[in-house]
């Protein structure tokens, strides 16, 4: 071991340590700044840059620079401390006791585990014929570290790891996770801090971003950074629209021995305790006894990763005596007794001998490579996805080149870079089709946006199961009992191919599927009759058009008052409709003006599905118009989609965050974080009585 690896506890000759040289000096300050904005693009954002292993090499250097010359080191470098932020809206918490992070490992072989371990037994001044140290050996999760307080058996607080020191005060979210308990044996201390990691299933995960491209919104690029960006919603009805889970892995403050507290002695029987209080712990947590069996344990995991249903990045080493925990103590602000093990990036160069492309649920199409087939983490790949146009022209990748490529996510692989070198002949760049390869409807790229995507969505069989549960939505058409499993069947069935197929379905097109008895049956055809008498809004939204909304399908029946009208409107009629842009005026028409979107309305309507029509409504005054409102806390006679309803009306623009250009808030019961910001920044806060008085035009 090289005599200048002193940071983990080797002696070191006394000697004067070295003037730092000005380039040394730039270059430590350069690679703080890094690591903070990176720090700060993780931890803060939610929106990493680099890999992880990127993020520990450049820690490294920084630490291997410090090392050499320790008057460079400074209480606020990211070496010093755990890098993090509190969110403004949400209110900080300070740890009791510090969540602190451990080392990372980045030597992935064997040696990494032989490492901590030598390291261990030589700061227990272990000999070579003392037994092996215990350790506890458990998968280190991709998610969010969390800190959930409980007093006399009942969370209080649930608090983010923020800098380590503070923490956001997130509780209204994460008593939203059914994994984790909101009270305690009667057998639990006074007081528990239970430390643990929110994540998120693959498979909720790819459902999540289904659900979240269907709508328009925002893509997640992982799971743990859904996780985060939902733990930190200052809404909780957003989070819990999002599975999220929770593995716990130790305790933070805990009512002493001498005061009833727990008589923890082992890191493991202390895991073990929190399970038998209701708490979820990786399965894979075992006991592992010297170096040996924690090299078995990595490689153990290794080969379980791909087929594991959440995300690891490695695992972690903890001595299992407290005692000796308490011995060994911390280094700076890591604790000498734990170290994160990790694997080595997934990352194998093949060549791309072609691209595919591909037609999502929604008509999103993702270019795909193809390729010579290669092992990349166990798993022999193929395919990698190439996101979009841009990312192609991006990366500068052309068929026949050798590429790199990465599983993603331990998912989905894709192509990370070109591997530099020259081209023997002259190969085009690949352009996206003028029509979907699946239907040949007309292919569109929104402005402002990466993707393509087909036009057809009523008509493509793509895009077919995504349409059919959309229309049967609670708030589309409202077909009860048209569900996920049901869908899957009528589809892969080929049984219904679009949406008046629907309503001509059969009792024995439906009593024959599997798990469909007769009744049941009966009670999907009753659910489709019902549906046939609805809104001209629903039936709007039930369509699926591109950033129409259940608001703007209401703003559009209320302007047009007929489908006809709306369905020949030109583009600048289109923008005449409040809150209508330009996006979404060129998106309602290019669906009404493809032929089979056109179709699929006229064959809906003949098989009976109508509603009420008649003038366009007459504009309601918008004396709200220009001014921007908040909803906060109960009303006491109106829900909130209510009141939010009145004030859009109005003309008043109704947004989730105070902010100094906020015009009211409007307070109800128990209205939280927005009054104080709004009282902090003197904006005027009403009552119910005071919102509808401005909404009659008088004076408040």
């Amino acid at each position: 071991m090289s005599e200048t690896l002193d940071l983990f506890g080797s002696e070191m000759p006394e000697k004067p340590a070295p003037a730092a040289p000005k380039t040394v000096v730039a270059k430590v300050q350069a690679l703080r700044a890094q690591l903070q904005q990176w720090a700060h693009e993780y931890y803060v954002l939610d929106a990493p840059t680099v890999p992880d292993g990127e993020y520990d090499r450049v820690f490294q250097q920084l630490q291997a620079l410090e090392g050499a010359y320790p008057e460079l080191v400074t209480p606020d470098s990211p070496t010093q401390r755990v890098i993090g932020a509190v969110l403004d809206g949400l209110t900080p918490v300070r740890h009791v006791v510090p969540m602190l992070s451990i080392r990372t490992e980045t030597d992935n072989e064997a040696s990494g585990a032989e490492a901590f371990d030598a390291r261990v037994r030589r700061e227990l001044e272990l000999d070579d014929s003392a037994a092996p140290v215990e350790y506890v050996a458990e998968p280190k999760f991709d998610g969010l570290a969390m800190s959930l307080r409980y007093e006399h058996g009942k969370l209080v607080h649930a608090v983010t790891r923020g800098d380590g020191e503070v923490g956001e005060d997130v509780t209204h979210n994460i008593r939203t996770i059914r994994q984790i308990p909101l009270s305690l044996p009667a057998d639990a201390p006074p007081v528990l801090e239970v430390r643990g990691e929110v994540y998120m299933r693959r498979a909720d995960f790819a459902q999540l971003n289904e659900r979240q491209e269907a709508a328009g919104g925002k893509l997640f690029a992982n799971p743990r950074n859904a996780a985060a960006g939902s733990v930190r919603q200052l809404d909780s009805n957003i989070a819990m629209q999002r599975p999220l889970s929770f593995f716990a892995y130790g305790v933070g403050e805990v009512t002493p021995v001498e005061q009833g507290g727990p008589d923890f002695v082992t890191h493991y029987g202390m895991l073990m305790q929190l399970k038998a209080w209701g708490f979820p712990v990786a399965p894979q947590v075992r006991i592992a006894h010297g170096a040996a069996e924690l090299v078995q344990f990595h490689e153990f995991m290794g080969q379980e990763r791909p087929q594991l249903p959440y995300e690891m990045d490695g695992v972690v080493y903890k001595v299992n005596s407290l005692a000796l925990q308490r011995q060994l103590g911390f280094v700076t602000r890591e604790p000498r007794w734990a170290v994160a093990h990790k694997y080595p990036a997934e990352e194998m160069p093949t060549v791309m001998e072609g691209i595919d492309v591909q037609v999502g649920r929604t008509g999103k199409l993702t270019p795909v490579a193809r390729l010579a087939p290669v092992s990349v983490g166990g798993v022999t790949v193929t395919n990698a996805t190439l996101h979009n146009l841009f990312e192609i022209r991006k990366k500068g990748v052309r068929v026949g080149d050798t590429v790199v490529v990465r599983r993603a996510g331990d998912v989905i692989p894709e192509v990370v870079r070109r591997v530099p070198g020259e081209r023997t002949a002259y190969v085009p760049n690949f352009r996206m089709p003028a029509t979907c390869p699946i239907c040949g409807s007309e292919v569109v790229r929104e402005k402002g946006e990466a993707n393509h995507r087909c036009t057809g969505g009523l008509f493509c069989a793509a895009q077919r199961k995504e349409a059919l549960l959309h229309f049967a939505a609670r708030r589309a058409m409202d077909i009860e009992g048209l569900g996920d499993k049901l869908v899957d069947q009528l589809v892969d069935g080929n049984v219904v191919r679009s949406l008046p197929d629907l309503y001509r379905l059969r009792l024995d097109d439906l009593a024959s599927l599997d798990r469909m008895a007769e009744k049941s049956a009966q009670n999907v055809l009753d659910a489709l009759e019902k549906s046939k008498s609805t809104t001209l809004n629903r039936f709007l939204f039930g369509l699926g058009i591109r950033h129409v909304g259940e608001a703007t399908a209401k703003d559009l029946a209320r302007h047009f008052g007929t489908l006809d009208a709306i369905m020949a409107a030109s583009v600048e009629q289109l923008l005449e409709v409040r809150d209508v842009g330009p996006v979404v005026a060129e998106s309602i028409h290019t669906f009404f003006a493809q032929p089979h979107n056109r179709e699929v309305v006229q064959q809906l309507r003949e098989c009976g599905v109508h509603w009420e029509e008649g003038a366009p409504a007459e504009k309601a005054p918008q004396i709200l118009a220009g001014k921007t409102v908040v909803l906060t806390g109960t009303l006491p006679t109106m829900g909130r989609d209510e009141a939010k309803e009145l004030l859009e009306a109005a003309g008043a623009k109704v947004s989730g965050s105070v902010s100094k250009k906020t015009s009211y808030v409007v307070a109800g019961a128990e209205a939280g974080s927005k009054l104080t910001k709004a009282q902090e920044l003197g904006v005027p806060v009403l009552d119910e009585a005071g919102m509808l008085a401005l909404l009659r035009g008088e004076d408040v």
